[in-house]
């Protein structure tokens, strides 16, 4: 009946793959902010997108969306290894 929602978790890395960030918990049924989501994680390939906000309770404010992780700051640090002479 009251209560906030809890914040979503950020993304997990799988390889070159980010995870999605959590959504954000629900407010209380009818006092409560949702939670805030979780940022997505950030990859060289593929990155995660941000979680949800959490839904409001009937009194209260739903929560913000997080960010994606951005590829292009992990595609910059492939390095390639110079053949043999």
């Amino acid at each position: 009946m009251f209560g906030h929602g809890g914040a979503g978790g950020p993304g997990g890395l799988a390889a070159n793959i980010g995870g999605p960030g959590g959504n954000g918990g629900a407010g209380g049924l009818l006092f409560g902010n949702g939670g805030a989501g979780g940022a997505g994680a950030i990859a060289s390939a593929f990155s995660g997108n941000g979680g949800n906000g959490g839904a409001a309770g009937m009194i209260g404010d739903g929560g913000p969306g997080a960010p994606a992780g951005s590829a292009a700051t992990g595609a910059a640090t492939v390095v390639l290894a110079a053949p043999p002479a």
